[in-house]
């Protein structure tokens, strides 16, 4: 998932294979300072924060989840995406909220903050694919009858 960067699959395998496992096994010890196992990662080159969450949530999917594009535009108020590590720890919180909720309501299982993720990137592209066969969950706009008309500025003149 995501987008194809070449320059960074260049950059990945600048990495020694030793140097590769050696960041990993740190990364893995870290958690669940999710921050320093992040910044583990973010240690080797061609490696940000979306890619060591992908790295992250695909060996421990019960406390991490992928920063996918898709995802993190489909939590509701969380600002436009930033490749930084703190807004993935933003984007992350939210998602683990929204999991620990879903499994405490749920009769089918524990969700983990990957489930939810991926239930994040699934709707988000069935919305851009099939916009149809999925309700618009969007905020809906304030009826008319409730907003005030603006206010006259005044000029100079008056």
């Amino acid at each position: 998932r995501g987008r194809f960067r070449p320059r960074l699959q260049q950059l990945v395998a600048a990495n020694s294979p030793e140097l590769v496992v050696q960041h990993s096994a740190a990364a893995f010890r870290l958690l669940p300072d999710m921050y320093a196992a992040v910044m583990a990662l973010c240690a080797l080159r061609g490696v940000g924060p979306a890619t060591a969450s992908a790295v992250l949530a695909a060996g421990a999917p019960e406390v991490a989840a992928f920063m996918s594009e898709e995802a993190v535009a489909a939590v509701p108020g969380l600002p436009a995406l930033q490749y930084t590590v703190k807004h993935y720890l933003l984007y992350l919180s939210r998602v683990q909220e929204r999991a620990t909720a879903l499994s405490q309501g749920s009769a089918s299982g524990l969700w983990t903050p990957h489930h939810v993720e991926t239930a994040l990137w699934t709707w988000a592209v069935g919305r851009k694919m099939c916009p149809d066969l999925l309700p618009n969950l969007s905020p809906s706009p304030v009826p008319a009858e409730d907003t005030r008309p603006a206010k006259k500025r005044r000029t100079q003149a008056e």
